[in-house]
């Protein structure tokens, strides 16, 4: 006799510090260790690239607010897939499923990776080919989320734990270092102001948010999903955003322009301006556990949308949940993520992950508008003017992401075109009533 999977309430044992933790660990990656070196290079002051940072953490929480709107209706997981299926076309939520499979997992999970590896190369000298230390974190991760949610949910929730704790203590750590030190604030030849550079140094911080809405794909797993999804997301993007501003001023405040400007590790030598070479390797070491945490998030995340997409019939059923987890779609997940660590390019790969997530996350934050007697909190024009603001500043980033990476966004469109065309092919033979029972019928949410 064939077991039948589990179903949601049988799967919910995700409290919301859980929730929190993924979030928290699906956001803080790469990318806030490493672009600050970047814009600093070309922006005419150290506080231009702190500001760029405030506005793009206000982006990421009027995101999560529209997120959290919407997760208070659809309660179990999916993510994009779910929230475009039911409130805008079948079609839209397939397109966001088929993103999710290519750009939303796969490629930042690979991108964490490979900055992992070079971290864990300059920390420890290694004769392995380039990329084996990614592929092994991707591996662990899998073989770690493929044993149970729970277990490796409290892993996780531990790790996140100290991590913050230690960026925390870092923070606190510059603060006492008084502003007579902050050599950034003293160099004397800096770039004229640049309206170009100074949108695609947001283009790439706008990246570093990335994660905010992690949750909204493990809420079938969740405890009280329509109170504890929409609260991890807000609270934890919140935490992170204000954690995120405070690394950046220190990062680029405290140390030289001259040390810092076009450099990708610029925490580490941040850390050595401030405390030596001990706060820089304990640094380094931080670092190396954001990075692993932030691959088992993405690992643990993504094989949800798929699982959800196989059950609707645009997907295999290997994708589905076996047992507790949806084994096959971890394992695939991880298989592609790691021919991306050996085949990708870093540059090419961040255009087109920032164009293709931006892309999904605005469409759906956007039907906040759509729904009728959504509320958060109360209040029902706190989501709305929160959606509107986060479409907006999506809109403008991608423009500058289409002038900046020009091959990443055809590849995007490539990417979109795609999921078209496995709608239309599984609609029409194995799934036909996939996308009138995912569009016309609302059922009752648990």
């Amino acid at each position: 006799m064939t077991q039948k999977p589990p179903t949601s309430q049988g799967r919910r044992c995700l409290d919301l510090t859980s929730a929190v933790a993924i979030v928290a660990a699906s956001m803080i990656g790469a990318g806030v260790y490493t672009t600050s070196g970047f814009s600093i290079a070309t922006a005419d002051s150290a506080w231009t690239v702190v500001v760029l940072w405030i506005i793009g953490g206000f982006a990421a929480v009027c995101g999560a607010i529209g997120y959290a709107a919407l997760s208070r209706r659809f309660t179990e997981s999916g993510g994009e897939y779910l929230f475009l299926s039911k409130t805008l076309h079948p079609v839209a939520g397939v397109v966001a499923g088929w993103v999710s499979v290519l750009a939303g997992f796969t490629g930042p999970i690979a991108l964490a990776a490979l900055a992992l590896d070079v971290y864990l190369v300059d920390a420890e000298t290694s004769a392995l080919p380039a990329g084996s230390f990614a592929a092994l974190a991707i591996v662990a991760a899998a073989v770690l989320h493929s044993i149970s949610v729970h277990p490796s949910a409290r892993v996780q929730d531990v790790v996140v734990a100290l991590k913050l704790a230690v960026l925390l203590g870092l923070v606190c750590f510059a603060a006492t270092v008084g502003p007579s030190n902050w050599l950034g604030l003293q160099a004397a030849d800096t770039p004229p102001f640049s309206w170009g550079e100074t949108a695609t140094s947001l283009l790439y911080i706008s990246f570093s948010y990335a994660g905010f809405n992690a949750a909204i794909y493990i809420a079938g797993e969740v405890k009280d999903p329509q109170r504890n999804v929409p609260m991890a997301m807000v609270v934890g993007t919140v935490v992170v955003a204000v954690l995120y501003i405070a690394l950046n001023a220190a990062f680029v405040l405290i140390p030289s322009r001259e040390s810092i400007a076009g450099q990708p590790d610029v925490a580490t030598i941040a850390a050595r301006a401030i405390g030596g070479t001990t706060l820089e390797t304990l640094v380094r070491w931080v670092i190396v556990v954001s990075l692993a945490t932030s691959i088992s998030a993405l690992v643990m995340t993504g094989p949800r949308v798929y699982a959800k997409m196989a059950d609707d019939g645009f997907l295999p059923r290997f994708f589905s949940f076996q047992h507790r987890v949806p084994l096959g779609a971890i394992w695939i997940q991880a298989v592609a993520s790691i021919i991306v660590v050996f085949w990708t390019d870093l540059q090419f790969l961040l255009g087109y992950l920032s164009f293709t997530l931006m892309f999904c996350s605005a469409l759906t934050v956007a039907m906040v508008w759509k729904q009728r007697d959504l509320d958060l909190w109360g209040s029902q024009w706190l989501p709305k003017i929160a959606s509107a603001m986060f479409v907006l500043f999506s809109v403008m980033t991608m423009v500058v992401s289409a002038r900046v990476n020009m091959g990443g966004t055809i590849a995007a469109f490539v990417t979109l075109a795609i999921g078209v065309g496995v709608y239309l092919l599984r609609s029409k033979s194995n799934a036909p009533d996939s996308g009138a029972k995912l569009g016309l019928e609302r059922k009752s949410e648990e």
